[in-house]
């Protein structure tokens, strides 16, 4: 009697997969963003009448469910693009309302639903850079992508680069094959691929890497190693100084009564301090701070005497607890008016990524 199921197989990571896995990200973020500050400025229209509401998780639901079905109706590999970007913005508005059904209330406005958007959203970031190691190559990891890449020559898409990656992937499998069976087919794809039959398309860079082109131009020709190395440190100066200055208002407000009372009757009426464990967190926070802010000037100091080693280091060591720890705090106290600062964390952790990659690794 035949199976019914087929055996599950060990799973092999799609070409290109990490690329696919940002668009959801980078949609993702905009996605919830955008939204936030579309209803803020508009004052949170509703769409409906005086006994429907169709809320926008409906709208997540449904570009989810569509994102779900595009690939296993079409095969063409354009599909994973739309699918990614349209996943990406339907768990945006999705989650987006998470505050409506952990509550039963259906409070949007719960102050814990910031944390956990964005701890959601960290979570994803961790799988993308888990995405982006590149595999252990085996022979048949190899023919599958080998043949995923096929399909750009019924697309007429094969360019020169491709096709020597390509060539590369079936030499691989022919070498390295546990079955002659694969082997074999692996020397019959290189025989068609060898065709001159066979024409490829001119290479033409796409909109990603003429971008990347473009930074690099204007980065050789307006940066230099004690350029880029002055904007780190100023904006990690800079960081750290405005989160300081923030926490020197609370330190000061102690000493004023009056000042302490106002700061916590709005906790309390917004339901973000409600018992001695909330006040907790609430210190747990202005800890986390202080000690991510130093680290940051201290940093900051460090690249200032040109000592770009422990400077980087401990300037992306302090970054990282910002935006794992202290920000999952700050968003449960200070909600959706944390992105900015967010987003500008994560943009000088790249920059400083950046600048070990380029001046560091053979020195460091």
């Amino acid at each position: 009697m035949p199976q019914l199921i087929d055996p599950i197989r060990k799973p092999v990571k799609r070409e290109g997969a990490e690329r696919y896995l940002l668009y959801t990200l980078l949609s993702f973020a905009a996605s919830v963003a955008l939204t936030r500050l579309f209803l803020e400025l508009t004052g949170y229209p509703q769409l409906g009448n005086s006994e429907l509401h169709i809320a926008h998780v409906l709208w997540g639901g449904l570009l989810l469910f569509v994102a779900s079905l595009l690939p296993l109706i079409f095969a063409n590999r354009w599909v994973y693009t739309i699918g990614a970007l349209g996943a990406g913005i339907g768990v945006g508005l999705f989650i987006d309302e998470v505050g409506k059904f952990i509550t039963q209330s259906n409070d949007y406005f719960y102050p814990a639903a910031a944390p956990i958007i964005y701890a959601f959203f960290l979570l994803t970031v961790l799988v993308y850079f888990q995405v982006r190691r590149p595999p252990k190559r085996d022979a048949r990891s190899e023919l599958y992508r080998a043949l995923d890449a096929i399909e750009e020559i019924l697309d007429r898409d094969l360019d020169a680069v491709e096709r020597l990656k390509l060539k590369a992937r079936l030499k691989f499998v022919q070498k390295d094959a546990p079955q002659n069976e694969l082997a074999d087919l692996a020397e019959s794809l290189l025989t068609f691929i060898n065709s001159e039959a066979l024409t490829h398309t001119p290479v033409e860079p796409t909109p990603w890497k003429r971008l990347q082109h473009g930074f690099w131009r204007f980065e050789e020709r307006w940066f230099s190693q004690e350029r880029w190395r002055i904007i780190l440190a100023g904006g990690l100066l800079a960081l750290s100084l405005v989160s300081l200055a923030e926490l020197a208002q609370y330190l000061w407000a102690l000493r004023q009564p009056a000042e302490l009372q106002s700061q916590v009757n709005n906790f309390v009426a917004a339901a973000q301090i409600n018992s001695a464990s909330g006040l907790g967190w609430f210190y747990a926070r202005l800890a986390l701070e202080v000690i991510a802010s130093l680290l940051m000037l201290i940093a900051a100091i460090l690249l200032l005497r040109k000592k770009d080693q422990p400077g980087t280091q401990l300037g992306s060591m302090a970054l990282l607890l910002s935006l794992t720890a202290v920000n999952l705090l700050v968003f449960y106290f200070d909600q959706f008016s944390t992105i900015i600062p967010a987003t500008l964390q994560l943009l000088w952790l790249l920059g400083l990524i950046h600048y070990r990659k380029r001046y560091l690794s053979v020195t460091g």
